[in-house]
């Protein structure tokens, strides 16, 4: 259902290792909203809501909504630091068109 890539394992262990909130795992979800109708929300959690799917991904508890489940699922996600800026870059086999900054996607 959602796959990350050895870097964006390593970039979330690391967060986690220099956090000072207790960590359960990482909330991958959608809202709507951005230049492209839905954007994406990623964060640590400390435990998964009793509706969520929870997901062994490299060793990550991942924690998924039901409303983003379908439209997350073939989810890739990976980390990416240039000397400029850094952050988590989402491939979605599901989004039929994005925003320039990839951080907002049409479905």
């Amino acid at each position: 259902m959602l796959t990350m890539t050895d870097k964006a394992a390593q970039a979330v262990k690391r967060f986690v290792r220099f956090s000072e909130e207790p960590f359960g795992g990482l909330r991958v979800g959608v809202t709507s909203g951005g230049c492209s109708g839905f954007q994406y929300e990623i964060e640590m959690a400390k435990e998964a809501a009793p509706e969520d799917q929870v997901l062994d991904v490299s060793g990550i508890q991942v924690f998924i909504d039901p409303a983003s489940a379908p439209l997350i699922d073939g989810l890739t996600i990976d980390f990416k630091e240039t000397l400029t800026e850094s952050g988590f870059v989402f491939h979605n086999p599901n989004a039929s068109g994005s925003c320039g900054c990839g951080k907002s996607f049409q479905a």
